[in-house]
């Protein structure tokens, strides 16, 4: 279902499985997930509706998309629930000793996220996950491999 959503279809999936869990009704696993999120972010949930889904956030006013935000949390779950890049289930685990709090080591991971997709399209390359590897290990401190 979310192997390719466009931004209205990502946006529209955040809104349904806010209106599943007020509604009170029965959650896939992914949703589970994204509504885990959602509860760590209630800054975010006065966007959670179609009023929201052609808003556009302009960082260069100083405003941060929440689905944007909520979508990289999702992509960093998916990533620590299968280890890849290999070894980011490790950094986050030292992320999460030095912050002792797992949504700061969380953000930090989303830090460096947003860090290497934006030196992909500075570079007009594709995204490297050596990059946003090595972005972590400086963030904790580890040395290069």
């Amino acid at each position: 279902m979310l192997f390719n959503p466009s931004r209205d279809e990502a946006r529209r999936f955040f809104i349904s499985v806010w209106r599943k869990r007020n509604a009170g009704q029965p959650l896939a696993d992914i949703e589970r997930m994204t509504l885990a999120i959602l509860l760590d972010h209630p800054e975010y949930h006065r966007y959670l509706n179609e009023d929201q889904v052609d808003h556009d956030w302009r960082p260069e006013h100083g405003e941060t998309n929440p689905f944007l935000h909520i979508g990289m949390h999702l992509a960093i779950e998916e990533q620590l629930s299968i280890d890849q890049p290999q070894g980011i289930r490790a950094l986050y685990q030292t992320l999460c000793e030095q912050h002792g709090d797992e949504h700061t080591a969380k953000h930090e991971m989303l830090d460096g996220l947003a860090e290497m997709i934006w030196q992909a399209q500075r570079n007009h390359a594709a995204p490297d996950p050596q990059v946003y590897l090595e972005i972590l290990r400086k963030k904790t401190g580890k040395p290069s491999d």
